[in-house]
């Protein structure tokens, strides 16, 4: 049978990266680290046999590492540059964290045990951050040093909502090095729906070297989602509904407010998602309910990721009701299984699946570029 590629997980979160890569017959991971205590419990609950290393990624070495691995995957932290926090890059101390990784990398390629593909995971905003008269200085830093360690390197755009009724898109960054390139699935150019206008304006950006040193990874259009939000929520009676849902639909603006005016007098039931935002009004900033009734639900983050919890809003029977979404329904909206074992609390299981990466997107990705690029490897036992 044949021999698995193996796999680090870097900012493991609660292993959801690892479910898409292991998926079936799919890459095995056989080290983890995430330096949160909440998410650290959650991973080994649900990973009981993978060793996991709890603690800031500065804090181990390679030697610490076991093994050779396949591939080395990293969703370093977000925060520091995603479009609805404070931009402050990877030099700030959250996302710098990136480097404590790239630190190992370089120590496995000192000791002959360099992985053959590096994935980095992240939120769109790495495009573009960095100083006002910089942008995309980040973006160009990580593909820079992929570059100078002998990797070719990549980037695609993937949208969960292609997969999950989630708009969620994220940036994965592919780098590929040795025997690994022939088999990598490669395009002669940019290609949708991976390859959005943010992601070639970020490309033509780049230093001379990277893009000499670039490839458009090819990955096939998935087939057409047939999985709309109402299908993975809890039955109306399962749940508790907010007493004052009126006050939270009074946030809304005119526009919103319309849009279920029209579903609660449309006469059929209709399911709509929102959040609560800041906007400035007249120069004055105001709380706001932005709503959705088109079947997906809005991205799912954490509080401090700039956005409140998520409200799942019921237009039925001449009514509109109003209620927070569950941790169960977020993990479902994640692509996961209900067999996977949350925390108690509904915020950290929201938190938990708010920093997390959508298990089928992981999938695909793994499917159609990961393991074909690491097949030189897989011969029968």
């Amino acid at each position: 049978m044949p021999i698995r590629p193996t796999a680090y997980e870097f900012f493991a979160g609660g292993g959801l990266a690892g479910l898409g890569l292991g998926s079936d017959s799919g890459i095995h991971t056989v080290f983890a680290n995430d330096m949160d205590p909440a998410k650290a419990r959650a991973f080994v609950a649900n990973h009981p046999d993978t060793p996991f290393f709890q603690g800031d990624v500065w804090g181990l070495s390679p030697d610490d590492l076991p093994g050779a691995p396949d591939l080395a995957w990293a969703s370093s932290p977000c925060q520091d540059v995603s479009l609805a926090g404070a931009r402050g890059g990877l030099e700030a101390g959250r996302s710098g964290a990136f480097w404590g990784f790239w630190r190992l990398m370089q120590g496995l390629a000192d000791q002959d045990r360099a992985p053959r593909v590096i994935v980095l995971e992240n939120v769109i905003g790495l495009l573009t951050s960095g100083p006002k008269t910089e942008t995309g200085r980040d973006f160009a830093a990580v593909c820079t040093a992929m570059a100078e360690a002998g990797y070719r390197v990549g980037a695609l755009e993937m949208d969960a909502a292609h997969w999950l009724p989630q708009s969620r898109p994220r940036l994965f960054v592919v780098a590929v090095r040795g025997a690994a390139l022939d088999a990598a699935p490669q395009a002669p150019g940019p290609s949708a729906p991976f390859h959005t206008s943010r992601l070639i304006a970020a490309h033509a950006r780049l230093p001379q070297a990277v893009r000499d040193a670039w490839a458009w990874w090819s990955l096939p259009t998935p087939p057409r989602r047939n999985l709309d939000l109402a299908a993975l929520l809890e039955p109306d009676a399962a749940v508790a509904w907010l007493d004052d849902g009126e006050a939270v639909l009074a946030l809304a603006a005119p526009l919103h407010r319309a849009r279920v005016e029209a579903a609660v007098a449309s006469g059929r039931r209709m399911v709509g998602a929102a959040y609560r935002r800041v906007r400035v009004e007249n120069g004055r900033k105001v709380q706001r309910l932005e709503i959705r009734f088109d079947g997906l639900a809005g991205c799912l983050r954490t509080p401090a990721g700039g956005s409140s919890r998520q409200y799942v809003i019921v237009c039925d029977g001449g009514r509109a009701r109003v209620r927070r979404l569950t941790g169960r329904e977020a993990a479902r909206l994640m692509g996961v299984a209900d067999d996977y074992r949350l925390p108690a609390s509904e915020s950290a299981a929201l938190k938990l699946m708010g920093d997390a990466v959508a298990v089928p997107v992981v999938r695909a990705l793994t499917e159609r570029l990961l393991l074909p690029a690491l097949s030189p490897r897989r011969v029968a036992a």
